[in-house]
């Protein structure tokens, strides 16, 4: 068990430092403006893509959608007029504020989880594919950039989405033991904001709240490290087609 969590945590770290190898092997100070505006692009790109994949993984659920906030630097207004959910302005970048799982938890899971569908099939890949050859320095600069905000993007939500997922199954899995447990009091996409009003001035929170709090953390981020495995698995699926079939290696 403890090899299986070293090979898991190892994973992201190696796909990373194997494309940085390879970034570096030719340096040139474009390489890095490439990079960066890559990443930049794709995060832009990213993230209204993100937030309507949550309203998306709710409405495939069974579940129905209200509203979804989103930041106008991300291109809110244009898809308030394609999708009349959309709100134009957000705490955060994004955020789904209105939607009714109908008190289905797998409904609430997938809603949860669909944005991240991205980093099994696209980001993953791309970041393991930036640390082998065959690419140009430029162009491996731009998929490695390109690649970072999609692969990464479970990590970058372990307060966020993560630990709501394990808050899901963990406050479910006490409600198993103690039926009188309120469902609700654990989950959050904000674990910052959720501790701070369990355990600020106004807050009425214990150390069982604590435990729970910690445990769905640890739940998330074993989910995180399963999807980026995931992830590893469909990037070796894809350079394995790649290698025996040399026309499409040319593309």
């Amino acid at each position: 068990m403890f090899r299986l969590i070293v090979q898991l945590v190892r994973q992201p770290v190696d796909d990373y430092l194997n494309a940085l190898a390879r970034l570096l092997a030719s340096w040139r100070w474009p390489r890095a403006v490439v990079l960066l505006v890559a990443a930049g692009l794709t995060w832009w790109v990213y993230v209204p893509l993100h937030e309507l994949a949550h309203a998306f993984g709710c409405l495939l659920g069974g579940g129905s959608v209200s509203r979804l906030d989103i930041d106008p630097l991300y291109g809110a207004a244009l898809l308030q007029r394609v999708f009349p959910f959309v709100s134009v302005g957000s705490d955060y970048a994004g955020q789904l504020t209105g939607f009714d799982t109908h008190g289905n938890d797998l409904t609430y899971l997938l809603t949860d989880f669909l944005p991240f569908v991205a980093t099994i099939v696209i980001g993953v890949p791309l970041l393991q594919s930036a640390g082998r050859t065959g690419w140009s320095p430029t162009a491996q600069a731009a998929v490695f950039g390109a690649s970072l905000p999609v692969a990464f993007a479970p990590f970058i939500s372990l307060t966020g989405d993560y630990y709501e997922m394990g808050s899901i199954i963990v406050s479910r899995a006490v409600r198993a033991f103690d039926p009188a447990f309120p469902l609700t009091r654990w989950r959050s996409d904000d674990l910052f904001r959720l501790a701070d009003q369990l355990f600020g001035t106004a807050g009425d929170g214990s150390a069982h709240d604590a435990v729970g709090l910690a445990a769905s953390f640890l739940v998330g981020g074993a989910l995180a490290l399963l999807t980026y495995a995931a992830g590893g698995s469909c990037g070796r699926v894809f350079a394995h087609r790649r290698a025996v079939d040399p026309q499409q290696s040319r593309l």
